[in-house]
């Protein structure tokens, strides 16, 4: 599984354009946060159980109420038709087809109707940031409920864009169409943007939760939060679910890898209902089970989605998801495990010479 994903990132650096190449691949700076990533599940060691019946195994588990096949989602990342001309639609019906949430971008090449309509039994999430005109996001809103999104996920770690150098050295300039800033007659913006597009506001705060809980009935997940205090305030606000994400690295670079940060962050929000997920890293099954192991619900994958559409369309994203499928099923049986919602921390432990969060 590790080699075919390092195959298809090689195809897409190989067959992309330079700067969407370097867009896909990069972070913040000098991208250590981006390295440390991935870099961190190396240092989780797995003390596997033995003499187990693991004949069986359930890999589906639950999230916001709706049954997935296998705790993998897909998140809600930027640009889709960068990798292949059918962009988000493609992705939608790959994970609608392997019965698990799809994140869609307000970032989307692809309008949030396009992609409800391509892919209509989808579990999909709209993610969305909040602007200086506060009728850009519930126009958004409004028009996810329609579409019959389920939750809305709110990214807190972006208030202004991080320094990606590779983009600045590119002088990368988006010029495709994002449909989801427009309806109708109407093309809305935030009176602000950047290279990537409309900006979101830097002056959003907790009291925007509470003004997002009055305007909507739809659950509200957080994307970005990395600390246990913040994820106490999650709690405090009434929040639904906690995405556990450091923007694949391309905001403040030198932050926690999000599967060192986890563990205080489930903690945290210890005796809530609210739902802790992860986000960055995840390069194989045996990653997702050190996830769980950790306390998260489910992870979220950015890049190898993007991999699997630069490859081969909607049918790349599948393999993606499949091929994670099937090493995380196979993950359980060798470390005796039997039901993903189940999964003991016990069957992890940190290296000793790292630091450790366990």
């Amino acid at each position: 599984m590790a080699n075919f994903l390092a195959e298809l990132e090689e195809f897409a650096n190989l067959n992309l354009p330079k700067e969407r190449r370097d867009f896909l691949r990069s972070g913040a700076n000098q991208e250590q946060t981006v390295r440390d990533n991935t870099e961190a599940f190396k240092r989780i060691r797995f003390c596997p159980r033995f003499l187990i019946d693991v004949s069986e195994r359930d890999l589906s588990t639950t999230v916001l109420g709706h049954r997935i096949s296998f705790p993998v989602c897909v998140a809600p990342t930027s640009f889709h038709c960068f990798a292949h001309p059918d962009g988000e639609v493609a992705t939608a019906k790959a994970a609608a087809s392997m019965n698990t949430v799809m994140g869609l971008s307000s970032w989307s090449t692809k309008s949030m109707e396009e992609v409800a309509d391509a892919a209509p039994k989808g579990i999909r999430w709209y993610s969305l940031q909040l602007f200086t005109d506060e009728n850009l996001a519930l126009n958004m809103i409004r028009r996810a409920e329609k579409s019959g999104y389920k939750a809305l996920a709110i990214t807190v770690d972006n208030p202004i864009v991080g320094t990606r150098l590779a983009d600045v050295r590119n002088n990368l300039k988006v010029t495709c169409r994002l449909p989801n800033f427009e309806y109708g007659d109407m093309n809305t913006t935030s009176g602000k943007e950047n290279k990537y597009g409309p900006a979101a506001s830097p002056k959003m705060t907790w009291d925007d939760i509470i003004w997002l809980k009055k305007i909507t009935k739809l659950p509200i997940i957080l994307k970005g939060i990395l600390t246990a205090a913040d994820a106490r305030l999650a709690v405090e606000h009434g929040v639904a679910g906690i995405i556990v994400s450091n923007h694949g690295g391309r905001q403040l670079d030198g932050v926690l890898a999000t599967i060192d940060a986890l563990p205080e962050v489930v903690e945290a929000v210890k005796g809530s209902n609210v739902e802790v997920y992860l986000d960055g890293g995840i390069r194989q099954g045996t990653d997702v089970l050190k996830a769980l192991a950790l306390g998260a619900r489910a992870v979220f994958i950015g890049r190898p989605v993007q991999w699997g559409l630069c490859y081969e369309g909607e049918e790349g994203v599948k393999r993606v998801l499949e091929l994670l499928k099937e090493e995380f099923s196979l993950a359980m049986a060798l470390s005796g495990c039997t039901n993903a919602k189940m999964i003991p921390r016990s069957i992890v432990r940190r290296l000793p010479d790292a630091a450790s969060r366990l």
